[in-house]
């Protein structure tokens, strides 16, 4: 495979590692409850991811091994606090609502709204290129998600179903609208994210009477949430960079498969036919999206933007004195023109229409 193709399979890795570190994240909160305020747990995952990420930043820049990602620039705040406040603050705050007045069983169905949202918005609203296959197999997975969640006893569409909805809405334009910051230094964005949206949930928590737990609890959480929402989040960003955003919200969708899968080690839950089931619907969708090799004859059109690269087809451009030394590395750049043809998915440099 060449060169570009070999960096096809990267942005895969990361949305599925992304899927495993946030499902598994699930079980180990639910034991963690019993001690923990659901609000209050909420706030100190979220912090917990903002809290790891500063100190791998710090330990990273420190020890000199930190990989230098093209920063967060002015033109960018404006959308930062967008992803921020909606992904962050806004839909977990909608979420908690949701959940205080609807039934668990509806509300864990309604959740997987979240993907549909993403990928309908991607194809629709950003004109993301999908086909038969890649329909297909997004709906294999997300069928597989929500026969996960079905109860059996169906749901109702109430008040509380409304808030979890739109909780939903909201993370997926939070989606949508990070993959516009995905060339920018992934864990800078879920830093900011996770201390920002951490910090404010566990204000409101506590000013609505949460108290805090032991101190070993509060740890335990903070782990969870450095792992399951920080790292999953770092993970996230790089693949929409190399997935784009539809991709990656279906290879995402797994995550209620893996927290089901590890349910039953941990919280001694039944191995069932419906999880069975739910797994090969998965793994057909799986297949499906893995088998893809999407390649035609594309123009790239002039383009001028900022992200960690190596020098390839897409990158031949000229450096002046000021640029970094080595590679990877990151800077300002610009693409010509060019027209070629080979397998390729919506990352940053293809996001071309097609007929």
């Amino acid at each position: 495979m060449n060169v570009i193709g070999s960096r096809l399979w990267p942005g895969i890795t990361f949305a599925v590692l992304s899927a495993v570190l946030f499902g598994a994240s699930t079980p180990l909160a639910k034991l963690l409850l019993v001690t923990v305020d659901p609000w209050l747990m909420a706030g100190l995952l979220y912090l917990g991811a903002g809290i790891g990420l500063l100190a791998v930043r710090y330990i990273a820049r420190a020890t000199g091994r930190l990989n230098v990602q093209a920063p967060l620039r002015r033109g960018d705040l404006p959308l930062l606090a967008a992803v921020v406040a909606l992904g962050g603050m806004i839909a977990p705050l909608l979420l908690m609502l949701g959940l205080a007045r609807t039934q668990g069983a509806t509300a864990s169905l309604l959740l997987n709204f979240e993907s549909l949202a993403t990928l309908a918005i991607a194809w629709v609203a950003f004109r993301e290129n999908v086909d038969a296959r890649l329909f297909i197999g997004a709906m294999a997975i997300l069928a597989g998600a929500v026969l996960l969640s079905w109860g059996g006893d169906g749901f109702a569409i109430d008040g509380g179903a409304l808030f979890v909805l739109a909780a939903c809405i909201c993370w997926a334009i939070d989606n949508n609208l990070t993959r516009k910051l995905s060339a920018a230094d992934p864990v800078e964005i879920a830093m900011i994210k996770g201390l920002v949206a951490g910090g404010t949930n566990l204000v409101l928590a506590m000013s609505l009477g949460a108290q805090l737990p032991a101190l070993h609890s509060v740890l335990a959480v903070g782990l969870v949430g450095f792992l399951g929402y920080g790292v999953s989040l770092v993970l996230f960003i790089l693949a929409l960079r190399h997935l784009g955003t539809a991709r990656t919200g279906a290879y995402f969708a797994l995550a209620p498969f893996i927290g089901a899968a590890l349910s039953i080690p941990l919280l001694g839950e039944a191995l069932t036919q419906r999880l069975v089931l739910a797994g090969l619907l998965m793994a057909v969708g799986l297949w499906l999206h893995l088998a893809e090799r999407h390649e035609h004859k594309h123009a790239h059109e002039p383009l001028e933007h900022e992200h960690l690269h190596t020098h390839d087809e897409h990158h031949a451009h000229p450096h002046n004195s000021n640029d970094p030394a080595g590679e990877p590395h990151s800077h300002p750049h610009r693409h010509g023109d060019l027209v070629h043809s080979h397998p390729h998915y919506p990352d940053l440099h293809h996001r071309h229409g097609h007929v």
